[in-house]
Order: structure tokens, then sequence, then C-alpha cells
């Protein structure tokens, strides 16, 4: 099987992108394939943002991975950056084959490529506890509780 390469995802990642978002039972309730206008506008503002990095992993020119990191400036911990990774999605066919390990590999080392960025933090759904203890396993601490207000 041909090695996998991550890059910077382009908008022809979009639709591939947006399936993989879709893949699952909560992803299922809140996206979308049918229009896909809102994810172009939401694409055109994170390419222009110099904070955020939306990366696919491609191999044989198919998207078989993807996520959203973003840094963040504080003035807690120093004032330090935070990187948070988001909308980490992988193929369903390649679930297991270890590249979430190496996606969340990457982010973390662009992570400490920052001098200020002192903390990668993630959420995900109460939910999800296979990602929970894919995330332990990777050395993430579950060490707070998380709170959402839709808009």
């Amino acid at each position: 099987m041909s090695e996998s390469v991550i890059r910077a995802a382009t908008t022809e990642d979009i639709p591939a992108i947006v399936a993989m978002l879709r893949d699952d039972p909560l992803g299922a309730q809140r996206e979308s394939a049918d229009d896909l206008t809102p994810y172009t506008a939401a694409f055109e503002r994170l390419t222009a943002d110099p904070n955020q990095r939306l990366i696919v992993a491609v191999r044989a020119g198919r998207v078989i991975g993807t996520l959203q990191l973003t840094f963040v400036s504080g003035l807690s911990r120093l004032g330090a950056t935070r990187s948070i990774i988001e909308g980490v999605r992988i193929h369903a066919g390649e679930r297991g084959s270890g590249l979430g390990t190496r996606l969340i590999e990457w982010a973390i080392e662009e992570s400490r490529s920052r001098p200020d960025c002192r903390l990668v933090q993630l959420t995900s759904d109460a939910t999800r506890t296979d990602a929970h203890r894919f995330y332990e396993r990777l050395g993430f601490e579950p060490s707070h509780i998380g709170f959402k207000l839709p808009l």
C-alpha cells in the first residue's frame, strides 16, 4: 500500500472532508453535502487566517483523513499560545491503520515548532468513548469539562 501524504487542504478537498465529517452519528445530524457553499466560505476564512491549519492526508490521490489545527494566543500560562486540534476524521476504510496517530503526531509537532506554543488541547464529544481511549493512548489527559451554548 502506498504511503499517505499530509498536506494543506485545498478547495478541491472540501467534498471529501465534508463526507468524512458526515460519516458518524453526530456528524450525520449536523453536516450536509447538499450545499457546499457554507463550507467553501469557511474554508476561505480558514486559509486567510495565519493561525489556522486545515490539513488532509492523501493516498493515491484520495483524501483519507483530515484535521484542523488552530493557534490561540492568551495571557494565561505566562502569555502562552495554545493549539487546538479539531475536526479529526479518518475515512472509514482507513480506521485502525495508524493514520489517526500520524495526524495527531503531525499536529503536536506543528505546535512544537511555534516557540510560544506551550499546550496542545482538544475536545471530544462525551459519547465518543473510542476516541477518548485513542487520545489518552497518545498522552492527552481528560483534564476539563467542556460546555457549549448554541447560538
